[in-house]
């Protein structure tokens, strides 16, 4: 079984679309995907600055939208086998709930637009941050973290744990670490999937309400414990959710372990689900998908 993994926020960088646009017909896909996103992403995948990019409205639409390119490429001469499937890390999940047949990808831009609006307007109430905290022990660590009035973000797996609140806060555990911890700030402008998030849930439910989804054709794993979804409108009711909850990537990646994996595919931007798949599922062989000359790779898995 083949899981294709779809990007969270963090993993874009400048001009990384502008390999794939030299084809005519992605080009115009991207430009469908700005206009529903009401965003112009061919400048934000090719010309647009680190901080541009960096920001929130930007970010989330442009991660969703390179992977939903980057599927359209991979299944351009071929259907997927039947045996694949999909995840996503926080955004990354709507990605993969348009690779499921839940929504269309048009859908899911509109419906990423809306949650990146939402996030930033939240985010901008209290100046609030994250970090990555790697090694230590997780109860000791979540703690400190009590004390700190900060939150577990992501529980990614491997030893690593994203926590998020306020700068000072975060400021004060970076340097005064646990003993056996590196603590790394994250270029993110805010607390997400924390309790600083709430007013953007309660934006995006009601954004929900218009959004046609169907059941998942393929299996479809969730952030919120790791297991599979079989109800596209309950898939829904978790990505409102999930933005303000952890991501449970550790859960999600044993729940395919579990399953029988057999290989990770990562779509564009890949790189950090790739890297997770290294330490949390040890030995499943891993394709990350950067530019098109990587898609060969991907599609030689597929086919095996």
């Amino acid at each position: 079984m083949i899981v294709l993994v779809c990007p969270g926020q963090g993993s874009q960088t400048p001009g990384f679309l502008a390999p794939w646009l030299d084809d005519p017909a992605n080009r115009t896909l991207l430009e469908q995907f700005s206009d529903a996103a009401g965003l112009d992403l061919v400048a934000h995948g090719t010309t647009s600055d680190a901080d541009t990019i960096r920001d929130t409205r930007v970010a989330q639409p442009l991660i969703v939208a390179a992977g939903l390119l980057t599927l359209r490429a991979l299944t351009a001469q071929d259907d997927l086998p039947d045996s694949a499937s999909f995840a996503g890390h926080s955004v990354g999940e709507i990605t993969a709930g348009a690779g499921a047949g839940v929504f269309d990808e048009l859908t899911a831009m509109r419906f990423v637009a809306a949650r990146a609006t939402a996030m930033a307007a939240a985010a901008a109430v209290v100046p609030t941050g994250m970090s990555a905290v790697l090694g230590g022990d997780e109860d000791s660590l979540l703690g400190r973290l009590d004390e700190l009035g900060l939150q577990p973000a992501n529980f990614n797996g491997g030893g690593q744990i994203v926590v998020a609140g306020k700068l000072d806060a975060l400021a004060e555990l970076s340097a005064a670490p646990l003993s056996g911890t590196r603590v790394i700030p994250l270029q993110v402008a805010g607390a997400f999937h924390t309790r600083y998030m709430e007013s953007a849930r309660d934006v995006l439910a009601a954004t929900a309400d218009s959004v046609q989804a169907s059941d998942p054709v393929r299996t479809l794993w969730t952030n919120a414990d790791g297991s599979v979804v079989e109800s596209g409108s309950r898939f829904v009711e978790l990505l409102v959710g999930q933005v303000a909850s952890p991501v449970r990537w550790d859960l999600t990646m044993a729940g395919m372990q579990s399953a029988g994996v057999t290989g990770i595919i990562e779509l564009a931007p890949a790189g950090a689900l790739t890297g997770l798949a290294r330490r949390g599922l040890k030995g499943v062989p891993a394709v990350g998908i950067k530019t098109p000359d990587d898609l060969a790779a991907a599609l030689e898995m597929l086919a095996a």
